[in-house]
């Protein structure tokens, strides 16, 4: 379902690519879910999970590595952690 998820919405431009940009907007409150991928670095996990735990958004393992990712965000670099915004 995760994929399918990110396309989707990676049309609709409601994606936040990068661990930095998504803890921010995750502090103001603005992602409903985050698509980590299974090679994530452990300190962005726990930060990830952290803030999820104080604003009430999900989180989903993706089961592919970073670079992967990022060629289905259709970037030319690896992406290790993508948001979905609030509408």
């Amino acid at each position: 379902m995760g994929v399918d998820e990110i396309k989707a919405n990676l049309k609709n431009k409601r994606l936040v690519l990068g661990a930095k940009i998504i803890l921010k907007q995750m502090k103001l409150g603005n992602v409903s879910k985050v698509f980590l991928s299974n090679n994530c670095p452990d300190s962005v996990k726990k930060d990830v999970a952290y803030y999820c735990g104080l604003g009430g958004c999900s989180v989903e393992s993706l089961e592919m590595p970073n670079d992967e990712l990022g060629v289905v965000c259709k970037k030319p670099f690896s992406v290790s952690a993508v948001g979905l915004l609030k509408q």
